[in-house]
């Protein structure tokens, strides 16, 4: 059998980037692969994530009691991340190590993103130092980046060597097929793909019932909207993961596994990241997102991709606009789009690792 290896950035202190590693590898495995996490170290980005985990609301910085908080959040981390198949640990700007592979998928996340604070611009995610017999991408994006920016030739002839190219967003497609001319393939984010990895995690209990805070900087008419709509239904807005002084309860140290138990378990989401939109999709849950500067591109994208547009909100949505979004469960052609670009993608899975 193929040796495959999967390229990612499977240590960061993320919920998202955490469970779409996982359930990639898992995915490979119920197609017959037995695929490998490609181990890249590096101390600049372990310090760079860790500064960023203990302080994520910079330039508010974290207070003694909320530190030790988010300490304990990256030691759960750090035990998830064992149970990831790992391959030999190269260091990220070596990769010595990876002649073994004979499929190198690289994906899902900002692999190619440029502005992304520690990751942004290595060439290892281009391809770089891979001798694999074949290199294809899954569900890779270029982030913040926009298509109106392009893509330089040094990196976009990086990219031709690649077998075949699938993204997850109309951004990242639109860059692709401009700078190299040929098609990117639009797939599924892994945990948006294999949603049966996700299912084992039973829901979260709580003593009353909950709407889940997942994400941090809302804008302050996000803010009031929210806990307008759930005061109105006597709920309690729980964040995890980040401090949000607008709700009621914090949980900063939740890990990556009660994340998921804790979607599950939530009345409703409101988030402004793109795995908080993933999770309450995955859930069928009501959720309200507004759009941030850095992950616009990929919200905005995974919106129009499924049809959940309206569950993007903007200053100008009337206080009417929460109780739609919110009080109700998502419209199932919601469902049945997600349906129909799961087998999209499973035939492009199937064909890369043909």
């Amino acid at each position: 059998m193929a040796k495959l290896g999967v390229l990612t950035f499977h240590r960061c202190i993320n919920y998202g980037s955490f469970w779409q590693a996982h359930c990639l590898v898992q995915g490979l495995r119920s197609l017959g692969a037995k695929p490998v996490v490609l181990d890249h170290r590096s101390d600049r980005v372990s310090r760079a994530e860790w500064r960023c985990a203990l302080q994520p609301l910079l330039p508010a910085r974290t207070t003694r009691p909320d530190m030790s908080l988010y300490a304990s959040k990256i030691r759960k981390f750090v035990n998830a991340f064992a149970s990831f198949p790992l391959s030999a640990a190269f260091a990220l700007d070596e990769p010595v190590a990876l002649d073994d592979c004979d499929l190198v998928v690289v994906g899902s996340d900002e692999v190619w993103n440029f502005r992304h604070p520690w990751y942004g611009g290595v060439p290892l995610f281009y391809g770089e130092g891979i001798s694999a017999k074949k290199i294809v991408s899954y569900a890779a994006t270029f982030g913040s980046h926009p298509a109106a920016n392009g893509l330089e030739s040094y990196w976009a002839d990086k990219l031709r060597k690649f077998h075949a190219i699938s993204v997850r967003d109309e951004n990242s497609k639109t860059i692709i097929e401009r700078a190299l001319g040929r098609e990117a393939t639009l797939v599924l984010d892994p945990c948006l793909q294999f949603p049966e990895t996700l299912a084992t995690w039973p829901a979260v209990t709580h003593d009353r019932p909950y709407v889940a805070v997942y994400g941090h900087s809302f804008p302050s008419w996000f803010q009031q909207g929210v806990r307008r709509w759930t005061a109105s239904r006597s709920l309690r807005l729980v964040s995890i993961g980040y401090r949000n002084e607008w709700a009621d309860e914090q949980w900063l140290d939740g890990g990556p596994y009660e994340f998921a138990g804790f979607i599950a378990g939530a009345d409703a989401v409101a988030t402004n990241f793109f795995h908080g939109c993933v999770f309450a999709l995955l859930n069928a849950k009501p959720f309200a997102c507004v759009l941030s500067d850095y992950r616009s591109n990929k919200v905005r994208d995974l919106a129009r991709l499924v049809g959940a547009q309206r569950h993007v909100l903007s200053r100008k949505t009337p206080s009417a606009g929460y109780e739609a979004i919110l009080g109700d469960v998502p419209d199932p052609a919601i469902a049945d789009r997600l349906a129909e670009l799961r087998s999209h993608s499973w035939n492009y899975l199937i064909d890369v690792l043909d």
